[in-house]
């Protein structure tokens, strides 16, 4: 493993902390911690008796203390974008440069406890559980072959779309040498504001920045009228998965539809419309009995509900039948990639599954 290492040029990280006035090996320390995370991962403390079941090369492992550890870490962090400069110059020769794919996605990691210090990332914020959690935020940019090449920690209450093009920049100044760079991000990264930024980029050569963004379902019945079409052409009587296309604000918008997802969806969307339309009559019942001189919470009424029934949550299941029920059926995609026939030419070609960003599931809430 640390042949590994130095075949792949992290020795030069060497060079970085020669400048600070560590009295310890940072570069070593490193080095023992990465192998021990691709090893056998442990904390700092387990690393320390990690280290006495190994031979590592060029380190003497009696002399390692917790402290010097920490420390290293701290260095780490003190010296980041020079370490970033090393690590970038190791992965150019890696990216193809006539056309790289990337693909950008965020994720939320959950902390623990109520201490704070300056600056801190954990901040408050919904989790994917559905409930309000400490949390930060971790955005990963890698490419089609799956080579992570940058990645950058945003504060748990940061908004996703304000992360796209602060973190684009980043990879563009890490990679200016890539002649064709095409960005591939999921639905949550979607926004107005995004879409103008983003064809307003041009690489070092001049060359537009392509992109593929899918589209979140929310945002669906904006396309109502424009898709309305190839509802009635080719998914009304389709019997297996169909894929076309429509312009929208001068970008290819990409559109799938599976029959087998949308009858699954119209099965479980007409099944939550008639567990509220019930849920009404039960409300509106009750309504009834109030006229009638029943008191609210009179249990002998078999059309008494609880109080909070009528909370927000219940309105906010009515707001996704309702909107759900606009355009349920298909998953849409933005692109602003060119058009390509196979000889070629300028030309229209139903995109391929590895076209889109990510496989093309055909259902209302899949990627495309």
């Amino acid at each position: 493993m640390t042949e590994l290492w130095k075949e792949l040029g992290f020795s030069a990280l060497r060079q970085v902390f020669r400048k600070t006035r560590h009295t310890t090996d940072v570069e070593a320390l490193i080095r023992v911690m990465v192998l021990n995370r691709l090893c056998d991962p442990e904390s700092k403390l387990g690393v320390l008796r990690w280290v006495e079941t190994v031979a590592l090369p060029d380190v003497t492992v009696t002399t390692i203390t917790h402290q010097q550890l920490l420390r290293s870490m701290d260095a780490l962090m003190e010296q980041q974008s020079a370490v970033d400069a090393v690590v970038a110059g190791l992965l150019r020769p890696l990216i193809d440069q006539d056309l790289s794919v990337v693909f950008y996605d965020l994720t939320t990691i959950r902390s623990e406890g109520l201490v704070t210090v300056p600056q801190d990332v954990r901040q408050f914020r919904m989790a994917k559980e559905g409930l309000i959690a400490r949390q930060f935020m971790l955005g990963v940019v890698q490419t089609a072959e799956g080579l992570p090449i940058y990645h950058e920690v945003f504060d748990g209450n940061t908004a996703e779309t304000k992360t796209l093009l602060p973190t684009l920049g980043k990879v563009l100044e890490r990679f200016p040498t890539v002649r064709r760079l095409v960005l591939i991000a999921d639905r949550g990264l979607l926004s107005l504001d995004n879409l103008e930024a983003l064809q307003a980029i041009r690489l070092a050569n001049g060359q537009s920045l392509e992109f593929i963004l899918a589209v979140p379902g929310r945002r669906y019945h904006e396309f109502t009228d424009l898709l309305d079409s190839f509802q009635r052409e080719s998914c009304n009587t389709a019997t297996e998965e169909v894929i076309g296309e429509r312009t929208w604000n001068d970008l290819r918008l990409v559109i799938a539809h599976d029959p087998m997802t949308a009858a699954d969806q119209t099965a479980k969307r007409n099944a939550r419309i008639e567990a509220l339309i019930t849920q009404g009559d039960q409300w509106a019942g009750k309504l009834d009995d109030q006229d009638d001189g029943k008191s609210i919470g009179d249990a002998n009424s078999p059309t008494a509900v609880p109080r909070h029934a009528s909370t927000m949550p219940s309105a906010r299941r009515i707001y996704r039948a309702s909107s759900k029920s606009i355009w349920p059926h298909s998953s849409l995609a933005t692109t602003s990639t060119k058009r390509t026939h196979p000889g070629g030419k300028d030309g229209w070609q139903a995109p391929a599954r590895e076209q889109c960003a990510g496989p093309v599931t055909g259902g209302g809430r899949g990627p495309l």
